[in-house]
């Protein structure tokens, strides 16, 4: 073996005996220049090695440095591509490892060393004559094969972006005067993801992408899911930014999962109160329709059944008189605790400043189309992308918020007939579909789901970005058919990459953990064959930034600091403008006290019994011995009550209307 490896360098190739072409004569197609660039078999020059091991997916390469020199081995580097002669085609291949054959290293004489390389396709002339690359291999390396370093055209040939939609995001890391180009419909039907650690340039990457994307598809609409409100900054000529204080999503376009996330404050709903819910929206629902003098609203919903999902306007003072008519009944005591209960839940939401985006003076118009298109920009108006920033937006109702802006993402894709293209993006998406069924929420999970499988039918795209693949859905990964690797640390997550690469190419995994800020390995339908590439560096007034930070960033900031705003911010003080809603229910309440009831009968009474002392649930005693927390006048009540109905008092009594007081007053039977 070794006096081969010495050979080799020097002696000519032969015609092999089946009338394959020598090397010499394979090479003989090209320009003088060019064969003698890479046909002289001097260590150094373009001959690198020759093939002694293969099979269907990979080679082993040897070759030697002579007397002790670095020179050729520099040629020699994980991640760089090179060539191997296979009669008129050139084998693409991809360094995977490499290793000296003696384990040592001689400085005065030859040293051998042996490089494993991925075999990734092939250059090859087509019958016009045009050499063109191709992912597949029609004619794999034989023994004794030349490897040599690859041409620069051939580079060319196979990360040419010649299809009229693809467009160039940087530049190659083996060669940098060549572009690094993509497939911008192939990214976008097949849905796309950024992995990378925290400081690797994902955000960047994001910006740089969303640009080149709008610009090949004037139609597309872009959401941005962002947690971290850094995008408004990226996009200050082409996004609007929608935050807590100009976002309007009433609570009537929310289905029951969504609302109930918002009124149990992200825990399990409550069994009883859930189904209240289910049966009094529709109700009030109703009763918003019933206010209604015709319209093409109400028609649509005359033809259309009614449930507590449809997204029609309703008023909150219906829901809570469909409630109170509940708890005013004489039936279904054991269920008055939980309305009750249930009650005070939406009143809470109600006075919570933070959901004041849900309970506007506005919130019970049908501003429907007005929302998706100040959403969803359509039309866009030279501003096609939003920026929906999420930071204000209280932690637990995060994520019925992106429920609700990712399942009317699909509901236009699906109802536009394709005249909408759309691409929803969720940065730290971990957050929202994660690997543990039991975190997250179902229906943001099914939603984001649901754009996954089927979004590409209808002209929906998905754009996965995080942190930690490994706490990210498989199944949402694995619908992503084009992804960009940066920097990453954690091995679980490098399994993660690894498991989605094509085999073939499964090497390039091997040094996520040491490529550089702003480098990524690309690979999937976007891509020809995998690539280490460089991103495009934006300028600075086009990086992603929170909006708080001042361009020259932390240091250098000449922003007072003023613990007053600080404190009514954290505070909320300004709350939701609720006072039109706080009218009519205050009406009703005052049409309620004055109504006559039995209470009548009790003279001297002035002020309401409390509604949850706890001598009015069910099973509490009724004596002021046997209760600590007994209510003098609602015992007095009770007694007097059950002394009319059993008629040891004077007087008729009218359950339905109320008792009244005699004119002789009340007195007690002999």
């Amino acid at each position: 073996m070794n006096g081969f490896l010495n050979r080799m360098s020097y002696s000519a190739p032969r015609r092999h005996e089946d009338g394959v072409l020598t090397d010499r004569e394979a090479l003989g197609s090209i320009g003088a220049d060019e064969q003698n660039r890479r046909d002289v078999l001097t260590p150094g020059n373009r001959f690198l090695g020759r093939v002694v091991a293969c099979d269907g997916y990979h080679a082993v390469i040897a070759a030697q440095a002579p007397n002790g020199e670095t020179t050729l081995t520099e040629l020699w580097s994980v991640g760089r591509l090179v060539s191997i002669s296979v009669g008129q085609n050139r084998v693409v291949a991809l360094v995977a490892s490499m290793q000296s054959a003696t384990k040592a290293w001689d400085e005065r004489d030859a040293n051998l060393f042996h490089i494993d390389v991925e075999l990734m396709g092939e250059v090859h002339a087509e019958p016009d004559g045009r050499e063109v690359f191709s992912a597949g291999i029609t004619r794999y390396p034989y023994i004794g094969a030349i490897a040599h370093r690859i041409r620069h055209a051939d580079l060319r040939r196979i990360y040419d972006g010649n299809a009229g939609d693809s467009c160039a995001i940087g530049e190659l890391t083996q060669d940098e005067t060549i572009e690094a180009t993509i497939h911008v419909p192939s990214m976008l039907s097949k849905h796309f993801a950024v992995l990378g650690s925290t400081g690797v340039g994902k955000s960047s990457a994001i910006s740089l992408l969303l640009r080149k994307a709008v610009e090949a598809d004037p139609k597309l609409r872009v959401l941005i899911l962002d947690p971290h409100n850094e995008f408004a900054a990226a996009f200050p000529d082409m996004a609007v930014t929608v935050d807590p204080d100009t976002l309007e999503l009433p609570f009537w376009l929310m289905r029951l999962d969504e609302f109930a996330e918002v009124i149990f404050r992200g825990r399990p709903a409550i069994p009883e109160e859930y189904d209240v819910l289910r049966e009094t929206i529709p109700e009030a629902k109703r009763a918003f329709r019933g206010g209604m003098e015709g319209g093409l609203l109400r028609r649509q919903i005359d033809r259309a059944g009614l449930t507590a999902d449809t997204p029609v306007p309703y008023r909150m003072t219906d829901l809570l008189a469909q409630i109170d008519e509940r708890i005013g009944r004489l039936e279904g005591r054991a269920e008055k605790p939980a309305l009750r209960t249930l009650k005070s839940r939406l009143l809470a939401a109600l006075d919570d400043p933070r959901y004041r985006f849900m309970f506007t003076t506005g919130a019970v118009d049908d501003s429907f189309q007005e929302i998706l298109a100040k959403i969803f920009r359509l039309p866009g108006e030279g501003r096609p992308i939003t920026a929906f920033q999420l930071a204000g937006i209280p932690g637990e109702v995060v994520n019925a918020v992106a429920s609700v802006l990712c399942r009317m993402a699909f509901d236009i894709g699906l109802w536009s007939e394709g005249a909408a293209h759309i691409l929803v993006l969720c940065e730290e998406a971990h957050r929202y579909v994660p690997a543990d069924a039991a975190l997250g929420f179902l229906p943001t999970r099914q939603a984001i789901a649901r754009i996954a499988k089927e979004g590409r039918k209808y002209g929906v795209s998905l754009g996965i970005v995080t942190q930690r693949p490994s706490e990210l859905d498989p199944t949402i990964l694995s619908q992503c058919s084009t992804v960009f690797a940066m920097r990453l640390s954690n091995l679980r997550d490098q399994e993660i990459i690894r498991s989605a690469i094509p085999t073939a190419s499964s090497s390039t995994t091997t040094f996520l953990s040491a490529i550089g800020n702003g480098e990524a390995i690309a690979f999937g339908e976007a891509v020809p064959v995998p690539m280490r590439m460089r991103f495009t560096r934006l300028p600075q007034n086009r990086l992603p930034r929170p909006h708080q930070h001042a361009e020259e960033g932390w240091v250098g900031t000449s922003k007072p600091l003023d613990l007053g705003v600080i404190v009514a911010r954290m505070r909320a003080v300004s709350g939701p403008d609720i006072s039109a809603f706080q009218q009519r229910y205050e009406a009703t309440e005052r049409q309620q006290a004055t109504a006559p009831g039995i209470l009548d009968h009790i003279e001297g009474q002035t002020e309401a019994y409390e509604p949850y002392a706890p001598a009015m649930l069910p099973g509490m005693p009724q004596s002021p011995s046997d209760n600590l927390f007994a209510n003098p006048q609602l015992d007095r009540f009770n007694s007097l009550r059950r002394q009319i109905l059993s008629g040891d008092i004077d007087g008729e009594p009218q359950r339905d209307a109320g008792l009244r007081r005699p004119p002789g007053g009340f007195s007690r039977k002999p």
